[in-house]
């Protein structure tokens, strides 16, 4: 796992590619959207800026590692010496596709393919490659650098080396993996889609105000956000397209709150607009 490339300079893309970048990883970032290459670039370089201020690394540590970063908009040209590939775009599985049957025609026959996806099922984004047995899906977290947790979700097709690579990678860059088999929503999506789809609920029924359900699940059950907090944070646009995929795939228990569908339609996707369940203005 020598190189690696990521592929979207969005939320999850540039703080994947941080966290690589970080333990002195080469990685290239690609994004066919110069704004957004643009846009996790200085991301990254904010993020080197405080883990000197934090003293984590040094200066001369931070200089070595961002000549170690390269970004381009070209997918063939991002892959070509790749090693692991990690696919970072919106929730939506024709996009995914794309992207995969591109990555297999321009990647090293022996690199490993992987998506970001919360929910979607890698082997049926493996089946539109000629290596499903190298492909797998990778879900790390938000914020990234943060967040310890990888999961492994192992396709139908996906071999025992591609799985034990994927931990040693999980591992060289810091993180702590669990294996998972594939099923829609894997774990901790498919636990916390209903947790916060419930909350949204409540929110709509009166039991509650947003500040104080939040509040409620922080001291009572001792999560460090509350669900609304989080959806905010995840964007709620790609919290309804996970919800209206789990709806789809596992029933009517998971059929998106309407106020939720209503926040996306008004354009409050969260955090990322200024406003969602919180104002942020």
């Amino acid at each position: 796992m020598g190189n690696i490339t990521v592929v979207g300079a969005g939320t999850m893309g540039r703080g994947i590619a941080f966290a690589c970048a970080l333990e002195n990883l080469p990685v290239v970032v690609q994004d066919i959207n110069k704004e957004t290459l643009e846009d996790g670039k200085q991301y990254i370089e904010e993020q080197f800026q405080k883990s000197v201020q934090k003293g984590k690394i040094t200066e001369e540590e931070a200089m070595i590692r961002r000549g170690n970063i390269h970004y381009s908009i070209s997918m063939e040209e991002a892959v070509q010496n790749a090693d692991l590939v990690i696919e970072a775009v919106l929730e939506i599985m024709e996009l995914k596709v794309k992207i995969f049957k591109e990555l297999d025609k321009h990647a090293p026959k022996h690199a490993i393919l992987a998506t970001n996806t919360s929910t979607m099922s890698p082997t049926e984004i493996a089946a539109q490659t000629n290596r499903p047995n190298q492909c797998i899906a990778l879900h790390f977290f938000n914020p990234v650098p943060k967040m310890k947790l990888i999961e492994v979700i192992c396709g139908l097709e996906t071999s025992e080396e591609t799985i034990e690579k994927s931990f040693q990678f999980g591992k060289r860059i810091g993180k702590e993996c669990v294996r998972i088999n594939e099923f829609p929503g894997f774990a901790v999506s498919r636990m916390n889609c209903h947790i916060g789809n419930e909350a949204m609920n409540m929110l709509m029924e009166g039991v509650g105000s947003v500040e104080d359900i939040d509040k409620a699940m922080k001291l009572g059950l001792n999560h460090p956000m509350g669900p609304l907090e989080l959806a905010d944070l995840v964007g709620l646009d790609t919290r309804l397209r996970n919800m209206e995929y789990l709806h789809q795939t596992l029933g009517e228990k998971y059929r998106p709150c309407p106020i939720l569908t209503k926040y996306v339609k008004a354009g409050h996707l969260g955090k990322k607009t200024g406003r969602g369940f919180y104002n942020y203005s």
